[in-house]
C-alpha cells in the first residue's frame, strides 16, 4: 500500500523506490506508448494518465475526462481521450473494470472504473497527498482478484453498487471494500447493496478493521489483510 509490489523494489531503500518507479513509468510511457503509437502530445497523454491515477475506484468516462481537462485549459476531445486510455490499458499501466448489471445479468457499456497496476506508480506521480486508504485498498483487492484468475466487474443492482463481481468457472463472489466499518452508518451502507442480491453466492465485506470475522445474514465481514494472505 505504501511502497510497491514490483520485486526489484525489495532491494531498494525508500528514497530510491520513487526514482525507480518514475524511470519504469517513463520507459513504458515513452517507449511502449508514445513511440509505438506515434503520439505527438506527450504531455496530454501524461495528463490523462494522472487524471485516471487520481480517480481510481471512481466512475469516469472519456467525456468526463475531456470536459474536465478542457475546462482547465487543456482542450481535448473524448475520442482522443479514448485513444490514450486504450494505449494505457494495452501496456497494463491501468486496468479497466467494466460494469455488470447483477439483476439483469448483462454487461453495461458506460461509466467504467479504472485501477492502476501498482499503487506506488500513483504515489510516485501524484505524491502522498492522494493517499485515500479506501480507494487504495479497493485497487489492491481488484489486482488480487485478477491474480486469482477471476474476471472482475463493477456490480450494479437497482440504485446500488457492488464494488466487485468476481466470476470464474466455479461461480461468482461479491465483494465490498471499505477502510473501516466501525461506524454503524458506514457498515449499513456497505451491507445494503450486498443484501439486495438474492442469489446464494458468497458475499464478502473486506475492511482494515482488526476485528473477528463476523456474519451479517450470510455476508461475511473479514480483515482484508487476512483475505489477501489466504492461499488460492
Amino acid at each position: 500500500m505504501e511502497t510497491s509490489s514490483f520485486p526489484y523494489t525489495l532491494s531498494l531503500q525508500n528514497n530510491a523506490i520513487n526514482d525507480y518507479l518514475e524511470s519504469l513509468y517513463n520507459t513504458i510511457l515513452l517507449k511502449d506508448i508514445i513511440s509505438r503509437k506515434r503520439i505527438s502530445d506527450a504531455s496530454m497523454l501524461q495528463s490523462v494518465a494522472e487524471f485516471i491515477f487520481d480517480n481510481i475506484g471512481l466512475e469516469v468516462s472519456s467525456k468526463k475526462i475531456a470536459d474536465t481537462m478542457t475546462s482547465n485549459g487543456r482542450k481535448i476531445d473524448s475520442r482522443m481521450v479514448e485513444n490514450y486510455i486504450s494505449s494505457l490499458t494495452e501496456t497494463y499501466i491501468i486496468y479497466k473494470a467494466k460494469r455488470y448489471n447483477i439483476k439483469g445479468k448483462e454487461y453495461l457499456k458506460s461509466l467504467e472504473k479504472y485501477y492502476v497496476s501498482d499503487i506506488a506508480f500513483r504515489s510516485a506521480l501524484l505524491g502522498k497527498k492522494s493517499m485515500d486508504v479506501g480507494y487504495i485498498l479497493e485497487n489492491i483487492v481488484y489486482l488480487e482478484l485478477l491474480r486469482r484468475r477471476y474476471k472482475v466487474y463493477v456490480g450494479k443492482i437497482d440504485d446500488a453498487e457492488v464494488d466487485f463481481v468476481a466470476m470464474n468457472s466455479d461461480g461468482i463472489e461479491y465483494f465490498q471494500v471499505s477502510a473501516s466499518v466501525r461506524d454503524n452508518s458506514t457498515l449499513e451502507r456497505e451491507l445494503r447493496s450486498l443484501r439486495q442480491i438474492k442469489d446464494n453466492y458468497p458475499k464478502i465485506l473486506l475492511t482494515l478493521d482488526e476485528d473477528p470475522v463476523a456474519d451479517f445474514g450470510g455476508i461475511k465481514k473479514m480483515n482484508a489483510l487476512d483475505w489477501l494472505m489466504k492461499q488460492s
